[in-house]
């Protein structure tokens, strides 16, 4: 039998306990976030989790440290995260590549990129901008196809890893232009734009973000980029459709937690980031890079994991037709 003693101290606990666990989702976050980045610094992933998380961290009261993991096409960060403690300490910012793609080209991929992650919520889109080093001799689209077609193996075709968006952005318009050049696979876009600005390769496809102020600076030459109409900050570039090609895209970008993270800690985390994409500042540093801030309706984690999950479903048989030539 229990003793009044004992079953005061039971009561006790208990109330402590469901005390706690409130206490404990209000002071969340009480101590800094770790943000995984599943590619080197400079890619588009990394350029964008950087101007969102400044300004989330503002929101949350505390610093979000970004943390650059790169590797088998974003699926080596990807996998730590999902991996990781779910308690909204370790967040992911995911794409398109380590969402869509990886799981359909990477082999043994560590991680269910639609059952693994609770996505907290969209941070950009962005068109990709087909690109070639600055000499390259065609002078315009029709030429640069061209060449493609011509030029066979003999031209080289960088990416940032398998399953990265500019792997899967140029896999898709090679295939479409039925081009077959050699691949030059990178980790990540930022030592692929290094090589591409060094001449060292000869084209590439990859986010606007992340390639815009480089085509500005005249370091490498523009073709066409994969949107229905011209970019603001690129007025000179055509659009695929301008320049007579069937390439129609846009990339995404968001943040994931693990799966089983508290929902007191998605709520606050949800809500940090749309404040943060309704802020000018952030809108103006994406805009001027191309891209553009996901709308309202599609910010919510219900709302954005749906759309994940349609994504998968649509792109993937894509990718694995496009993907046979190249094997």
């Amino acid at each position: 039998m229990i003793s009044a003693r004992q079953l005061s101290i039971a009561c006790a606990v208990a109330l402590t306990a469901a005390w706690s666990a409130p206490a404990h989702a209000q002071d969340f976050p009480n101590h800094s976030i770790n943000v995984v980045v599943p590619f080197p610094a400079g890619g588009p992933s990394d350029v964008v989790a950087r101007i969102v998380t400044e300004q989330m961290g503002k929101v949350l009261g505390q610093s979000m440290v970004i943390e650059n993991v790169g590797g088998a096409g974003g699926t080596l960060g990807s996998g730590r995260v999902a991996a990781a403690t779910p308690d909204g300490y370790t967040l992911l910012a995911g794409s398109m590549g380590s969402h869509v793609a990886a799981p359909v080209l990477t082999p043994n991929i560590k991680y269910d990129s639609a059952r693994d992650f609770a996505p907290i919520g969209p941070t950009a889109h962005s068109p990709a901008i087909i690109v070639a080093r600055k000499d390259f001799p065609a002078k315009d689209m029709k030429e640069f196809v061209a060449l493609l077609k011509s030029g066979g193996s003999s031209l080289k075709q960088a990416h940032g890893g398998i399953g990265s968006s500019s792997h899967m952005a140029c896999l898709l318009f090679t295939s479409e232009i039925g081009a077959k050049p050699t691949l030059v696979a990178y980790r990540g876009t930022g030592p692929a734009m290094n090589d591409l600005i060094g001449g060292h390769v000869d084209f590439f496809c990859e986010q606007s973000v992340s390639v815009a102020e480089q085509v500005k600076a005249g370091a490498i030459k523009a073709y066409a980029v994969s949107a229905a109409e011209r970019l603001a900050s690129l007025p000179d570039v055509p659009s695929a459709s301008e320049a007579g090609v069937k390439y129609d895209m846009s990339i995404w970008s968001g943040i994931f937690a693990p799966k089983g993270t508290p929902p007191e800690a998605m709520a606050r985390l949800a809500d940090a980031l749309d404040k943060t994409l309704d802020d000018s500042g952030v809108k103006t540093r994406v805009n001027n890079l191309g891209g553009s801030i996901p709308e309202k309706r599609e910010r919510s984690p219900a709302a954005f994991d749906a759309y994940v999950k349609a994504e998968i479903v649509r792109w993937a048989p894509v990718l694995k037709a496009a993907a046979e030539p190249q094997k």
